[in-house]
């Protein structure tokens, strides 16, 4: 049987009846957006995060957005990120009109190099935006402290680490803001897109709140230039059930992220993820880095009916897009290290045993 990167339908199958019963009663109440579900949601997403407040978005992107804005980022103001991400990332500080400012990341977590941020700190820099890649934290201590002495805000990308944890604390409810994005794909995802913001900042709780509703806190009277970024109650209705299954769900990712390590173990031609032990890993994506070979590995998986993906196969100070931005190959080579090298394997809740052996037996015989 195929193995995909991640498996919706087995897991609709175990939550069915619930899901069933969210969206009829949606159905029935034909509020469609803003309803009742979405403000319980963003109860419910505040409480788990132990964040003050929380404001449903359209998507992770225009979490990300919206956050930047509500922060007080504007025109002429610099961001300084990661180039190993998704684009939503940098496209998110383009639209609110700043510069992003790439930082390497660290060989062995693919995080923003926290080591290295300062020396990208000039007077026109507003925030730090750092990305808990694949669902490890960033090392927060060092970005807080940093943001501490030169004065600025730390907006947190957590769109792949929903339930992930810093020292005991769930990253999101670290910086001034955090973005959650409900993509599918994600380690709670919802039937479409969606998002969010988190934070303790009631000032930008409700900046974001009047922005994702056309600039408007009264019908028909405007504030601000907005957007339409509301949250869909039929999402949010749908999220509230996955909510109540999600730490089991991340549970059970981490014993599948153990058995990989065990079964990949004795292969030297494969680095599993390293993991700090003050930190919990939600592995939205299993990553591993192949020193050579990344390329057959991936095309015997793929012969096999085994899943794979490369996140992310051309980093983004190299792309087209910013090419304004005058950066060159070789400017961030932890980063282009990581992007020839990295490998991610099937990863859901319902992955078994026998599929990972099955993955991991292919990726041996490949090497």
């Amino acid at each position: 049987m195929p193995i995909p990167l991640t498996d919706l339908k087995k897991q609709f199958e175990t939550i069915q009846q619930e899901i069933d019963a969210a969206v009829k009663e949606v159905l029935q109440e034909t509020k469609f957006i803003l309803g009742p579900q979405v403000k319980l949601l963003e109860e419910e997403i505040a409480r788990y995060f132990g964040t003050k407040l929380a404001v449903g978005a359209a998507s992770g992107t225009d979490a990300l957005v919206l956050s930047l804005l509500a922060a007080g980022i504007t025109n002429g103001d610099e961001v300084i990120t990661t180039p190993f991400t998704f684009i939503a990332t940098t496209e998110a500080i383009c639209r609110a009109g700043a510069k992003p400012v790439f930082c390497d990341i660290d060989y062995e977590t693919y995080n923003i190099d926290a080591d290295k941020i300062e020396a990208k700190i000039t007077k026109r820099t507003k925030a730090i935006l750092p990305v808990h890649l694949y669902g490890l934290p960033c090392e927060m201590d060092k970005i807080l402290s940093l943001a501490k002495k030169h004065n600025l805000k730390v907006i947190e990308d957590c769109a792949q680490a929903f339930g992930s944890e810093y020292r005991e604390k769930k990253v999101g409810s670290l910086g001034d803001a955090a973005c959650l994005s409900f993509f599918p794909g994600k380690t709670l995802g919802c039937y479409g897109d969606g998002g969010m913001v988190i934070t303790n900042d009631e000032r930008i709780a409700k900046t974001v709140k009047t922005l994702c509703n056309h600039g408007s806190t009264v019908k028909y009277h405007y504030l601000m230039h907005g957007f339409n970024s509301r949250m869909d109650t039929l999402q949010a209705a749908i999220l509230r059930v996955k909510l109540k299954h999600i730490d089991k769900w991340i549970d059970a990712r981490i014993d599948n992220a153990a058995c990989y390590n065990r079964m990949l173990g004795d292969n030297h031609g494969v680095l599993a993820p390293e993991v700090p032990d003050y930190t919990r890993h939600s592995f939205n994506y299993y990553t591993v880095r192949l020193k050579k070979n990344r390329d057959l590995v991936q095309e015997h998986l793929k012969k096999n009916g085994i899943a794979s993906a490369i996140y992310y196969p051309l980093c983004l100070h190299l792309q087209e897009i910013y090419k304004d931005l005058d950066y060159h190959p070789g400017d961030f080579p932890i980063a282009e290290k990581a992007q020839d090298e990295v490998l991610s394997l099937p990863m859901y809740p319902e992955l078994t045993g026998e599929q990972i052996e099955e993955i991991t037996g292919v990726i041996e015989n490949a090497l």
